[in-house]
């Protein structure tokens, strides 16, 4: 397993790198809220360095969506994989994923 880690590229750009699965799920989702920029600003997560996922992954991003919108920040995915846009397909959950 690669260790995931979350990488702040500049103030609203945030780079994911290794796998997203159940067990790394935990750690990148309070990785990620503890960096979110203020409140009523722009943040863009690139998954280009995703390894692996599965169904953790995709209900980590809506979690990520969830706090951000909380917070009044419009989130953007770049670069989603595509074992990571497939489950989002299959769960109708792709709609409201919001891609650059």
């Amino acid at each position: 397993m690669s260790a995931p880690q979350i990488t702040q590229q500049d103030p609203n750009r945030y780079a994911v790198e290794g796998e997203l699965i159940i067990a790394t799920v935990p750690t990148l989702l309070q990785a990620m809220i503890d960096r979110l920029p203020p409140n009523g600003s722009e943040a863009h997560i690139d998954l280009a360095g995703v390894t692996r996922t599965d169904s953790a992954g995709l209900a980590l991003m809506v979690e990520w969506l969830r706090q951000a919108r909380a917070r009044d920040i419009h989130m953007q995915f770049h670069n989603l994989p595509t074992q990571l846009r497939d489950i989002a397909r299959i769960s109708d959950l792709l709609p409201i994923i919001p891609l650059a």
